[in-house]
């Protein structure tokens, strides 16, 4: 199969997807193919996402992503419809609670200030006014807690991927099963793709949207990304109180936790953390050091149960944390939607409307990405981001 592409994505999860849909709608006769290494998802990080989205970031650009992100997934029913049916991807805005002993209280604070100067509809809550809010929660040890008012929660990821992908089919776009193993690069282009199964495709523009396999995609043109697969376990624990209203909450020991239908769904960073693990489940952090933890700050979690878990990839960039956005500066129709340490699944609506503009624009027209260009990595200037969750 030798085919030509105005536009080549690598990856179609939901920034690969996102990228197509945006790319479809706003030039219906652009020709836009997507390579996918396995159409059921079965490892990708967006069908293995716990789903949520924050406006409480340190970094300006991130908050704007999220703002913007928010409002599209409040319409993804309207946007993504296909010939009358239309995508439910149980949007639940029960905002994040971060909570700080003393001495984490500082960096609370400068967050939040940031957050509110740039809109954020946060509120910063003594450990009284915590208690009267979440009666179900220790706050023994707490000096405060920063919870988003609205335009935070969760969804089901893999519903909005799939929408993605649907609405972009629609629309004209290709998916191809295979996968990349050359790219043949001459001079300041990428020429041509070459699949797995002998399959050549040239293209006008190449798209490195392959996740936690970004790296090895960089390194087929001779470039270095400093994007690693680190594995993250999502333990489903079921408790029997009801605890109503219930954020995401963030705690101090490392923690995060939110309601998953009449369960919870939790996790906590690995002290270790080597490149491509196994997706297999770590259980032995959750007995030894998640559940402890659980039952502290929250005693009903006491006689918790785990039910089940599941491991997937956060695509991390060991840089800066932060996602890489944009053409390379020397290889300019090769372009970048990678390492999004976690935040990909809520910022790729935005991120694959942003590239696309940039791409069939030569700008950025909704929502100002410029802070996350590729050049910061070469010029080592790191764009810092402090909320990393896990």
């Amino acid at each position: 199969m030798d085919i030509q592409a105005d536009v080549a994505i690598v990856g179609g999860g939901i920034m690969g997807s996102s990228l197509a849909y945006w790319l479809s709608r706003f030039e219906p006769r652009a020709s836009v193919v997507v390579f996918v290494r396995d159409p059921t998802y079965a490892a990708a990080s967006s069908a293995l996402s716990a789903a949520s989205i924050r406006q409480q970031f340190t970094s300006p650009v991130n908050i704007r992503i999220s703002q913007a992100s928010i409002e599209l997934l409040r319409h993804a029913d309207e946007f993504l419809a296909v010939e009358g049916w239309k995508p439910d991807i149980g949007l639940s805005e029960g905002g994040y609670l971060y909570l700080a002993r003393q001495p984490e209280l500082a960096s609370l604070r400068q967050a939040q200030a940031i957050q509110m100067a740039h809109g954020a509809d946060v509120a910063l809550l003594d450990p009284a006014q915590l208690k009267s809010r979440f009666p179900w929660l220790d706050t023994t040890d707490i000096a405060a807690g920063s919870l988003g008012l609205s335009g935070e929660g969760w969804f089901d990821g893999y519903s909005l991927l799939t929408a993605f992908a649907r609405k972009a089919r629609s629309q004209g776009v290709q998916f191809i099963r295979g996968e990349v193993q050359e790219l043949e690069v001459r001079g300041p282009r990428v020429e041509t793709v070459g699949l797995a199964d002998g399959s050549r495709i040239r293209c006008g523009h190449l798209v490195n949207a392959a996740g936690p396999w970004a790296r090895s995609i960089a390194q087929l043109a001779g470039l270095e990304l400093p994007v690693f697969a680190r594995r993250r376990t999502v333990y489903v624990v079921a408790c029997r109180t009801i605890m109503k209203p219930f954020p995401l909450l963030i705690d101090p020991s490392g923690f995060w936790i939110r309601p998953e239908g009449a369960c919870f769904i939790a996790g906590i960073a690995p002290g270790e953390d080597p490149d491509e693990a196994p997706l297999e489940p770590e259980y032995e952090g959750f007995e030894s050091v998640l559940w402890p933890a659980l039952a502290a700050r929250i005693p009903a979690f006491e006689t918790a149960k785990l039910e089940r878990a599941w491991a997937g990839y956060y695509e991390m960039n060991v840089f800066d944390r932060n996602g890489i956005v944009g053409c390379h500066p020397r290889i300019r129709n090769f372009a970048f939607m990678n390492g999004f340490s976690g935040h990909g699944m809520q910022q790729g609506p935005v991120v694959g409307r942003g590239l696309a503009e940039l791409i069939l624009y030569g700008r950025f027209d909704s929502v100002d990405l410029s802070e996350l260009w590729y050049e910061r990595i070469e010029l080592q200037q790191p764009l810092l981001e402090l909320n990393v969750i896990g």
